[in-house]
């Protein structure tokens, strides 16, 4: 007679798959000025804007098309989006609880002749899509800013 198998069953979950990538959420952050971190009306969550930061620390400064490349810059929306997912735990405490992304609006810092803001938007992007699955696809924009705070 075989043993039962008594391990736990693995799911499939939000929290699994960022554990699978070694990412642990961070604290979400407070505001910076006279802002909410975020906002909800009927069953909408806004999140305020977020920074690149890990570790307590903004990850990645300067201008693409001048100090940063694309792959860095694509790390950062990479690490903003975590960020985003922070602000949602905090919010509403479960991230099961969440049914979908709605709209992603990425304002990437660079030069005025940069033009793959979309490809560094899709550091973002991807990534909610891995971890949320479906619930993680939205209609997104993605705008070059001359000047951006930190």
């Amino acid at each position: 007679m075989t043993e039962p198998n008594l391990e736990p069953l693995m799911t499939d979950t939000i929290e699994s798959r960022l554990s699978a990538r070694n990412i642990v959420l961070p604290e979400a952050a407070a505001p910076a000025a006279n802002y909410l971190p975020y906002v909800i009306t009927g069953s909408l969550l806004f999140i305020s804007g977020q920074l690149p930061m890990e570790n307590g620390a903004i990850a990645v400064k300067g201008l693409l098309g001048r100090d940063v490349e694309l792959a860095s810059g694509q790390r950062a929306a990479e690490l903003c989006a975590i960020n985003i997912l922070a602000q949602v735990k905090a919010t509403v405490g479960d991230l099961e609880a969440l049914v979908r992304v709605v709209k992603l609006t990425a304002f990437v810092n660079s030069t005025p002749d940069f033009a793959e803001q979309p490809k560094v938007a899709n550091g973002c992007s991807d990534f909610l899509v891995e971890i949320l699955g479906d619930k993680g696809r939205h209609a997104r924009s993605a705008v070059g800013i001359a000047a951006l705070p930190f």
